[in-house]
């Protein structure tokens, strides 16, 4: 594409970090989607973006549905286009939108993964041994405790935890939106005592390597695969799990999928609506286990 295209985009991806400040993990993603869009339009020979016409658009799609990516993941690409030139539109005066009536290929419900309860226990019930552990331990608690994201775990400094009022404060959450969220007695109980071990360092970061850098979201991932591999825990265990069975176990016990919702932090409840599903196959396997006429014959 010409270089004003490039820029263009450029220009689209530092208006995110500077003025709209999205998350790091959604401008890599919009980065991503359209560098590779921008690659397309190049090999067919579209050199402006006032050139892309709904046709190509749609062979675009075509394409990505034909390499075999989720119709989730072609959802997204749309998204990051509708965006950029909703950006076109409004900085540089440019009025032809391709992406007007082009619709997403639907994507199957994929249900979140959980643990049960019994499995949870077995991840936090373990006594730490070292100081690392103990700094793990408390990470996990809270995952499990305020339904955290990965993202909003790391992010969290000191003076976000009142532990006399039992309240963690979210700062980043998804879309810049902040939230409080209360945080169980174990969890508080746990971060104390990793914050009696913490090293003396000058960031504000909770959750600290013993360098005094705050851990990244890839070092939490990699430490939760240590500590399921040293505890010998039967499966691989990834962060979000922890969120998605709180959120489960939360909503399986009290039925207030609003309550649910805000704690979560999802804009829209139709997020949380996924964990009905869930709930529902847990009473759905609970009524074939033991209602005397659902049991199926073997023959």
């Amino acid at each position: 594409m010409q270089s004003d295209a490039r820029q263009a985009l450029q220009s689209f991806l530092d208006y995110l970090a500077t003025e709209k400040r999205v998350a790091a993990n959604t401008l890599a993603s919009y980065g991503l989607d359209l560098h590779r869009l921008q690659h397309y339009c190049t090999e067919q020979g579209i050199l402006i973006w006032q050139d892309l016409q709904a046709n190509d658009v749609r062979q675009y799609i075509a394409v990505r549905h034909k390499a075999e990516i989720g119709g989730r993941t072609i959802q997204r690409e749309l998204a990051a286009m509708r965006s950029f030139y909703r950006y076109l539109q409004k900085r540089q005066n440019i009025e032809h939108d391709p992406l007007q009536g082009i619709r997403a290929p639907k994507a199957a419900k994929k249900l979140p993964k959980t643990l049960d309860v019994d499995q949870v226990a077995g991840i936090l019930e373990v006594k730490p041994d070292v100081i690392l552990d103990v700094r793990d331990l408390a990470m996990f608690e809270l995952f499990y405790s305020s339904g955290l994201r990965l993202s909003e775990l790391v992010m969290l400094d000191l003076a976000d935890i009142s532990y006399a009022d039992g309240y963690v404060r979210v700062r980043f959450g998804k879309g810049n939106k902040e939230r409080q969220v209360p945080v169980g007695k174990k969890a508080i109980e746990a971060l104390k005592k990793w914050l009696e071990l913490r090293p003396e360092v000058s960031s504000s970061a909770i959750f600290v390597s013993f360098r005094g850098s705050r851990l990244t979201q890839r070092s939490v991932q990699l430490r939760l695969e240590r500590w399921s591999r040293k505890n010998n825990l039967p499966e691989h265990i990834h962060p979000h799990m922890l969120r998605h069975s709180f959120a489960s176990h939360l909503l399986e016990s009290s039925q207030d999928i609003r309550a649910v919702q805000e704690l979560l932090g999802h804009s829209n409840i139709g997020t949380t609506q996924i964990y009905t599903h869930l709930d529902f196959q847990y009473l759905s396997g609970v009524y074939d286990k033991a209602h005397p006429r659902a049991k199926k014959k073997i023959n």
